[in-house]
């Protein structure tokens, strides 16, 4: 199978000039879905994808479709004939069907929808009218449900009967007749019972689930937490409307975790790969958010003209502005960045800002002591440049590092707390604030020390 994975695509378009198709066939047969999907995004010429994609199996085919991007797929819904989407549509899982549509033009999502049969068109319709950050976005209606006075015998026949259609049967939730969540139940559990038990007899009567307006990331951070392979999703009055399955949780997990580095690096998160993103989107995410930052340097500009004449008098001191100045940085990024994965894992939360504080404040101030005193023999031994003025730089140095770790766990933590993502508080606002406040502080020490 390796040797399939890795195949080249000379050996594909040389086996479509020759009119192989029956080892095209063989080949894509034992590949991962997730390989040829790979394949066909990679493919130089995408006029060879939907001759290869109908090489494809039913069922390895909706597979393949779903693992594709955006633009392969829309190029298939454009060349398929309306059996063959319906063929497609019909194969697909209920939440896998609503990724697509929700990225693909209004008249393709019209001709998917079309194709759909009418029950799974109204489960996609009832899951897209949840916001997209919530679990009810993310989770699919197609389900395995039991009833707790069904015997273990009378499960498996149910399991047998319409599991082929449910995207697992791993775990098995129990609803009574009005469909409130009542119990779980696992395949191994079944398994091991005597099939005149009943089901209530054996199930997990205190589940752990989820209500359909919770945010998605909380979920899958659940799902980690509690190594769940699935979680029930209810509505407000306990009923089971869906289930969320690991695939999709690593899909968020994967997607915020993209989206809160871009954030941390100043960039508008994008749905796009880099290399399929234009020029000018990648201008757009990045460019507001550079002109921010540059306008909140100007602070640091405006305190450095401030103290032109203490520079006049005092060289020396300017040397030393760049190095306070990423210290400071380079400390604030360290501890919000410690505190944001923390905040994106559940680890801490606002409630825990002051045992965070103590502990930042003591972390500080053996960084700060450290980073001074190695710099205090540096400069008096190597630079030579007095001690008073090593004096100002290092009580600078101290402050500033232990400014910036305060600063840098803080702000994190107060942006959850009023509602804005974490992320925004990263390195870059972080590094201007801190710069400001260090300027401020060599400066004032400076004036009182130098007497400038």
């Amino acid at each position: 199978m390796d040797e399939f994975k890795i195949l080249p695509h000379s050996t594909i378009y040389a086996l479509i000039e020759k009119k192989k198709f029956s080892t095209l066939k063989d080949i894509l047969v034992v590949m991962q879905e997730a390989d040829i999907a790979d394949l066909f995004d990679n493919l130089p010429d995408k006029t060879i994808v939907p001759l290869l994609f109908r090489l494809l199996p039913k069922e390895m085919a909706a597979m393949t479709f779903v693992e594709m991007d955006a633009d392969n797929q829309s190029l298939l819904i454009d060349g398929f004939s309306d059996n063959e989407l319906k063929q497609v549509v019909d194969e697909l899982y209920v939440d896998d069907a609503v990724d697509i549509v929700e990225e693909m033009p209004a008249n393709v999502v019209g001709r998917i929808l079309k194709q759909a049969d009418p029950e799974k068109r109204k489960m996609i319709n009832d899951i897209l009218k949840y916001p997209d950050d919530t679990a009810g976005s993310i989770m699919t209606t197609e389900l395995l449900d039991l009833r707790p006075q069904m015997t273990v015998d009378d499960a498996f026949k149910v399991i047998r009967s319409v599991g082929i259609k449910k995207e697992t049967v791993n775990t098995c939730y129990v609803t009574d007749k009005n469909k409130y969540l009542v119990g779980v139940t696992t395949i191994f559990d079944l398994i091991i019972a005597e099939p005149t038990q009943l089901i209530e007899e054996i199930m997990e009567h205190n589940v752990i689930s989820v209500n359909t307006l919770e945010d998605r990331e909380d979920v899958a951070n659940n799902m980690a937490k509690y190594n769940f392979s699935s979680m029930p999703v209810v509505d407000a009055e306990n009923r089971l409307v869906g289930i969320i399955t690991v695939d999709d949780a690593l899909d968020v997990l994967q997607e915020e975790v993209t989206d809160d580095i871009e954030i941390m690096a100043a960039v508008t998160p994008s749905a796009k790969p880099y290399l399929k993103t234009s020029v000018f989107e990648i201008y757009k995410s990045r460019i507001p958010w550079l002109l921010l930052l540059m306008v909140s340097a100007t602070f640091t500009g405006m305190i450095i003209s401030g103290f032109e004449s203490a520079l006049a008098s005092y060289v020396v001191l300017t040397s030393f502005i760049p190095m306070l100045m990423d210290t400071g940085g380079n400390s604030g990024s360290q501890a919000s960045v410690t505190i944001i994965r923390g905040l994106s894992i559940d680890e801490i939360e606002f409630k825990d800002i002051f045992r965070i504080l103590w502990k930042e404040i003591r972390v500080s101030l053996l960084c700060g002591a450290t980073l001074s005193v190695v710099t205090f023999a540096k400069l008096m031994l190597f630079d030579r440049v007095g001690l008073t003025v090593s004096v100002v730089v290092c009580t600078t140095l101290f402050l500033t590092v232990f400014i910036a770790k305060v600063v840098g766990c803080s702000l994190p933590l107060l942006a959850k707390k009023i509602g804005f993502d974490p992320a925004v508080m990263a390195s870059p606002f972080i590094t201007t604030i801190v710069d400001a406040v260090s300027l401020l502080v060599y400066f004032s020490i400076a004036r009182v020390l130098l007497n400038i």
